[in-house]
Parts: structure tokens; C-alpha cells; sequence
């Protein structure tokens, strides 16, 4: 037997008992036009539009997508719209369950249903993202010949997760977060509605502004919460889903963070970002989500250690010592206590004078490396120590600064082609006005040429 989607013994049950589903199965739209959000790809003549069979296309037919959105914002619910819609077969395969044989099981099948009955395959991939490179090539043929058209749902970003074949062969639809009128107008009509609650309970404002709150743009998570809540107040024998009722049942909103996708990357550089803009509220905030999702303490760590130094650097030298031991204490504690450990660590970063000259500096002098411009060591500078190097000349002339009154010898340093480079360019940030005097004075008493 073929997988589908929405098996039809899953499917007979909820028709004869609805309430036995849970409220978001039922409350799922039957139609694109009951679709909540995601108004930028319904639009007549729309790839999904199609999909369901609405315009000719005439020789051109329908394209096989990919789905990709944070969860809960409506792409196992499209896919559902298309199976219902429309009268093609409808197979469905989840990337956490199936390989390269199930893949090609569907594929054989799709060819045999076209070529025997003309009957054309729609195959629905959840979690695209966890196939391998291989399990993702064999989709290739099928999707290249449309022997299939799929559809493939994804909540980490394509360009990284599928391979590049697959995706010059397939229309990429983003799906955005679903915003706050989008979700209420979903929770009131799933208090109304006869698949949903039925009025069984009213929903106050600000009970109904805490949902939005917990759902977190995720329309799953604002069905499965309110049904919850209401359950308990019904038990309670209450006809009002009161805000107490509702923060006894769910008592902690949706965090908008994968820690082994998009999201994981995405608030970390925002974390840095804050920081880098000395945004010290915003810079918690990140920080929060990050703790809250269960982000590994070290991780943020070495985050924290890398902005000392490149945003930070010499303007604060003590924003590095403060990163590291931070990170040593995050390594002996762990959470929940480390919280505390990278609160103190991301405000003083947050609030330390800014400069990112150590940053420039390096990175000019990588890249005049990267273009050939070394050159010999100078003969002074190099190592006299072993028997032999006098007579090579290693060594002599060589001036020792301590010898000296200022403790500066006025010599050369750099090989000949970079005798005259800058690359340290000081801010006057913070402690680096400090720097930026003792450089000027070091290059005049080296002697050096201003570039």
C-alpha cells in the first residue's frame, strides 16, 4: 500500500468522532482560499493555485516547489489543500523515515501510473533538509522528467540544505512567520467553528493577547495551547478561558529557535550584532531566546570571546579577560547558573567602548601575505644563535632596545617590501586613545615613513 498523507482510515475516524483529533488536525484548512497567511503565494495563477488544478497552464504544467518557513506557518497544511484538491495521486514521505529505496519506490510507481493510466503523481517530502546529498540525487530523474511533481517542505534554509540540481529544478516559495492578526483570526475561528470548539468558552482580550504571545507566530502552537487551556477550564466547569487558567496550563511561549538550523546561526549573529552596536537590551534579549532554547552555554561562550577581540579590542582591554574567564566559569558551572555568567559578560561587552582596528589590522596583513608581499627576513633579525650564522651576516648590526635610554631602536623590522606599511590604524575609543598616542610616537621614533 502506497503512504499518503492523511491515511483514510485516519481520516474515516475523524469523520465519524472530530473531537478526537486534536483542534489544529481539525481546524486545518480544506481550501487554499482557508488558508490563514501566506496571501503572497495564493495569488490566481500561483504555483500552489495550479498545483490544485485552478488554470489550464496549457503545455506548461504545474512546478514542483519547495516549501520553506519556520514551523507552524502553514507547510504541511498546503500540502494537505493540494492532496484534497486536487485529483492527482498524492504520496507522502517524510525525510526522517524514509531513503533512497521508499524514494524510488514512488518514483516507479508515479511512472507506472502515467504510462499505464496517465495518471500524474504528486509526491509530498517533509523535512527535505535531513536528506543526504545521495538520498537527494535520486530524486533528480523523477523531478527533471516530471515523472513527479514535489513538494518538498523545508524549515532550514535551502540553499544550504538542498543540494543545488535539486533546486535549479524546483521553485523556492517562502513562507513568512504568520503575524498576530494571522493567528487570532485562526484562534477566533477555531473558537467558533463546528470542527472546532463550538463557543464552548469565550476568550477574553487579554487571555487572547497571552496566546499570541505563546504561540510565537506558530499557528500549531496557538491551536494546541488554546485547546489545552480550554480543556481545563471546561473541566473546571468554566465558560471563560480566563488568563490565569491559561498560564497555569502553558506556562512558557514558543521560542523561535532550531538548534541545528537557520535559527541557531541567525540569533547568535544578532546577539553579536547587539553587542557590536552596543545594544545592551537587545543584546539580552538574543541572549535570553538562546538560554531559553537550550543553546550550549559554550557555544555562546566563544561567541562572546571572539567579539572582545573583534569588536571590542583595544578600546577595552579588559573585554577579552572578561569573555574568557567567562567562558572558563561557563565551563565549570553550566546552566542554569551559567545564565548569570553570560549576563555579566554580554553587558559589559555590550556597554565597552567599540573598536575594530585590531580586527582591520590583522586582516590587512593577511591579505598583503595572501599576495606575495613577504620578502626575507631582515639579516639583523634573524636567529644568530647556532654555529655559522655570523658568517652569514644573521644577527650583526642588530640593535637591542633595552641598550637604549627610550628603550626604541631606530632599525628596520619589517622585510623590504612592507618597510613602510601601517596596519595598525587606533581608534581614540575608550582606553585605545592610550594606543593611538604610544603608535604615533613608536612609528616617529622608529623613524618610519608614513605611508
Amino acid at each position: 500500500m502506497e503512504p499518503d498523507l492523511f491515511t483514510a482510515a485516519a481520516e474515516e475516524r475523524q469523520e465519524k468522532d472530530p473531537a478526537g483529533s486534536p483542534l489544529a488536525v481539525r481546524m486545518r484548512p480544506r481550501t487554499l482560499d482557508e488558508v490563514v497567511g501566506q496571501q503572497h503565494l495564493l495569488k490566481p495563477g500561483s504555483p500552489l493555485r495550479r498545483l490544485v488544478g485552478e488554470g489550464s497552464g496549457g503545455p506548461a504544467g504545474p512546478s514542483s516547489v519547495i516549501l520553506w518557513g519556520p514551523p507552524g506557518t502553514g507547510k504541511t497544511t498546503l500540502a494537505y489543500v493540494v492532496s484534497k484538491a486536487t485529483d492527482k495521486r498524492f504520496v507522502e514521505l517524510s525525510a526522517i523515515t524514509a531513503g533512497v529505496k521508499e524514494v524510488r519506490a514512488v518514483i516507479d510507481g508515479a511512472r507506472r501510473a502515467i504510462g499505464g493510466f496517465g495518471k500524474e503523481t504528486v509526491l509530498f517530502l517533509d523535512e527535505i533538509h535531513r536528506f543526504s546529498k545521495a538520498q537527494q540525487d535520486s530524486l533528480l530523474p523523477a523531478v527533471e522528467n516530471r515523472w513527479v511533481t514535489l513538494i518538498a517542505a523545508t524549515t532550514e534554509n535551502p540553499y544550504f540544505s538542498v543540494i543545488s540540481p535539486l533546486l535549479s529544478r524546483s521553485l523556492l516559495l517562502t513562507l513568512e512567520p504568520l503575524t498576530d492578526d494571522d493567528i487570532r483570526g485562526l484562534l477566533r475561528r477555531a473558537l467558533a467553528d463546528e470542527r472546532g470548539l463550538r463557543n464552548a468558552v469565550t476568550l477574553p482580550g487579554e487571555a487572547e493577547e497571552h496566546l499570541l504571545r505563546i504561540a510565537g507566530g506558530d499557528a500549531r502552537r496557538a491551536l494546541t495551547a488554546l485547546e489545552a487551556a480550554a480543556g481545563a477550564a471546561l473541566d473546571q466547569g468554566e465558560s471563560e478561558l480566563t488568563l490565569q487558567t491559561l498560564e497555569q496550563t502553558v506556562d512558557r511561549a514558543a521560542v523561535t529557535y532550531d538548534r541545528d538550523g537557520d535559527q541557531h546561526y541567525d540569533v547568535a549573529s544578532a546577539l553579536i550584532k547587539s553587542i557590536r552596536g552596543s545594544d545592551v537590551d537587545a543584546a539580552l534579549h538574543y541572549l535570553a531566546r538562546m538560554i531559553e532554547a537550550g543553546e550550549d552555554p559554550r557555544f555562546i561562550a566563544r561567541r562572546l570571546m571572539i567579539s572582545a577581540s573583534e569588536d571590542i579590542g583595544l578600546a577595552d582591554p579588559n573585554a577579552l579577560p572578561i569573555a574568557v574567564a567567562a567562558a572558563q566559569a561557563v565551563a565549570m558551572i553550566g546552566f542554569p547558573e551559567a545564565a548569570l555568567t553570560l549576563s555579566h559578560a554580554t553587558i559589559a561587552l555590550a556597554l565597552a567602548p567599540k573598536s575594530n582596528s585590531a580586527t582591520n589590522a590583522i586582516g590587512a596583513a593577511m591579505e598583503d601575505v595572501r599576495k606575495g608581499l613577504a620578502g626575507p627576513v631582515p639579516a639583523h633579525l634573524r636567529d644568530g644563535h647556532y654555529k655559522g650564522a655570523a658568517k652569514l651576516g644573521h644577527a650583526q648590526g642588530y640593535v637591542y632596545p633595552h641598550d637604549l635610554p627610550e628603550g626604541i631602536a631606530q632599525q628596520q623590522y619589517a622585510p623590504d617590501a612592507l618597510k613602510d606599511r601601517e596596519y595598525y590604524a587606533p581608534s581614540r575609543h575608550g582606553a585605545e586613545a592610550r594606543y593611538a598616542d604610544a603608535v604615533e610616537w613608536t612609528r616617529k621614533h622608529l623613524g618610519r615613513k608614513r605611508s
